[in-house]
């Protein structure tokens, strides 16, 4: 009997040619670049750690991990494959933060992150299914090759020299320059109320996809304006499920056109107009009391990866290859230096 996950290779080739995932393009010394990276986020980990306490070397700061449950819904056969080719239910742990590698007040201007574990997931080395998100539709750094500059950068503390690395016009990055300025200029006051998304391609049976994810239609609870806080996105968060649930749609974007949905290059947005995004899970947050010091250990400990996958959703591109050693990296030092082991199935 053809499974489901054979048939939508079918239709996919057969209605889409263009949007068959070929061979990944890697680029020379791509290793060794990574190798790179890996060594100076473990040198940025272990030097802040010399504060007492060793911190993501990417978004160091959590608002919290919260308890959630992740319903995939019924799907046709197109849309049914890996997490999504049966309808069921996921527990799930969701991470939210802000993206900058240090610790630093809610009112300076970052990208806000995003994170979904789902537990008991089979055939995933981890034991996990995690999602990755930022609230913009692009990345900043194209590959590889560019994410050591931009490392060396953060190492200065001169993010700057990332966007101008010299007096030439043609080493610009003007391009990045205008994702990195369009996301620190959002305006959040509430997690809970933003959009997110994968910014990098995954596998999803023949083809790839992006992924989001948006709040649900409905009228969040009125909440307080006071931004003078450092952590008013805590706050508000907790303020939210201390009134009300809380709820997002999970979207996929399927890879139509090749030329313009590039695997390799983050920073290119892929058009809503030629894929939109379609609904194929539900995310619920219950109302609950996240905000204690021992649910923000926990947190602190949780280790998330777009690696913790299945093979159909297997992560694609360079920027995703850099977080596999990265994020192993970031990960095995923080428990090191923190003492601390993960309890990824803790509440479940």
């Amino acid at each position: 009997m053809l499974n489901r996950g054979f048939l939508l290779g079918l239709f996919l080739i057969a209605l889409f040619p263009s949007c068959v995932l070929g061979k990944q393009e890697i680029l020379q010394n791509e290793s060794l670049s990574i190798q790179q990276i890996a060594q100076m986020v473990e040198h940025s980990i272990r030097m802040e750690a010399k504060n007492g306490f060793a911190r993501r070397g990417a978004h160091a700061k959590a608002h919290g991990c919260v308890k959630a449950q992740f319903r995939v819904l019924s799907l046709p056969d197109e849309l049914s494959s890996g997490i999504f080719s049966e309808a069921r239910e996921y527990p799930a742990w969701i991470r939210f933060s802000n993206g900058a590698d240090k610790v630093q007040d809610d009112s300076v201007g970052d990208g806000r992150g995003m994170a979904i574990k789902l537990m008991h997931v089979d055939r995933s080395p981890s034991g996990t299914q995690d999602f990755v998100m930022l609230n913009h539709p692009a990345f900043f750094v194209k590959n590889a090759a560019d994410y050591v500059e931009f490392q060396k950068a953060l190492a200065i503390d001169n993010p700057v020299k990332f966007f101008f690395p010299d007096l030439n016009p043609l080493h610009f990055r003007l391009h990045e320059l205008g994702i990195v300025m369009a996301i620190r200029s959002k305006k959040v006051s509430n997690p809970l109320d933003i959009q997110y998304w994968s910014a990098t391609p995954y596998r999803f049976g023949a083809t790839a996809m992006k992924f989001s994810t948006r709040p649900c239609n409905r009228t969040a609870p009125a909440l307080s304006t006071d931004t003078s806080s450092a952590n008013y996105l805590r706050q508000n968060m907790q303020e939210h499920l201390d009134r009300d649930d809380a709820c997002f749609d999970f979207m996929i974007q399927l890879r139509k056109r090749a030329a313009e949905m590039p695997v390799e290059d983050p920073t290119i947005e892929w058009s809503e107009k030629a894929s939109p995004f379609i609904t194929v899970a539900k995310i619920t947050i219950p109302a609950q009391q996240f905000n204690t010091p021992e649910q923000q250990k926990f947190c602190e400990d949780l280790a998330f990866s777009p690696w913790h996958a299945i093979p159909e959703h297997e992560p694609l591109g360079g920027i995703n290859r850099v977080r596999q050693t990265v994020y192993e990296v970031s990960s095995r030092i923080r428990q090191e230096l923190n003492r601390a082991s993960e309890r990824e199935s803790a509440g479940f």
